[in-house]
């Protein structure tokens, strides 16, 4: 079941962005999508198989089952699973960590080591998001992943010329200065 979930969640993924963002043949964009998808899918098919055997096995040798247990699990899992600094590995941990940091937040003000805000602090971090990545990818590109960096330049410089309706439709790709 991990296995189909990251083909799942990867394949569609890989299809857009391949479509869009890489050169090469038909045969070349769909060897990278099916080696794309079968990285994630295989990655998080081991990663839960390490995961719940590492709980089960801390469970018995102790008896029960400590919160502990899940976090050691998760973070020898994680180190041996996802350990190789690869564009799946990095954008599956990328998508995590925001997602830690927003539940990190809500415990904080769930536990009242954080005060609970009088207003909605969505829009301030938003902005603060966009402001940041964008003065990153005008004035220091090379700090951003290749695949951010290549949808903001599709977004945002390609976007300066355009030759027709179907430069919105398909792909529009700013032609080198001559």
């Amino acid at each position: 079941m991990p296995w189909w979930y990251g083909a799942k969640i990867r394949a569609p993924h890989s299809l857009v962005m391949t479509f869009l963002f890489r050169s090469g043949s038909l045969r070349e964009k769909l060897q990278a999508i099916l080696q794309a998808t079968y990285t994630h899918s295989s990655n998080l098919a081991c990663f839960v198989f390490t995961y719940k055997g590492l709980c089960a096995l801390q469970s018995y040798a102790q008896g029960e089952t400590y919160q502990v247990h899940s976090f050691l699990a998760a973070f020898f899992g994680g180190w041996l699973i996802f350990r190789e600094n690869n564009s799946i590995n990095s954008q599956i941990s990328m998508y995590l960590l925001s997602r830690v940091l927003f539940a990190l937040c809500r415990l904080g003000v769930e536990k009242g080591y954080i005060p609970k805000p009088k207003w909605d602090p969505f829009p301030w971090f938003s902005a603060l998001v966009w402001g940041l990545v964008l003065w990153l990818f005008e004035y220091h590109r090379p700090t951003l992943q290749p695949s951010l960096q290549s949808s903001m330049t599709y977004l945002y410089e390609d976007s300066n010329v355009w030759h027709d309706i179907s430069d919105f439709l398909i792909y529009n790709k700013s032609s080198p200065s001559k």
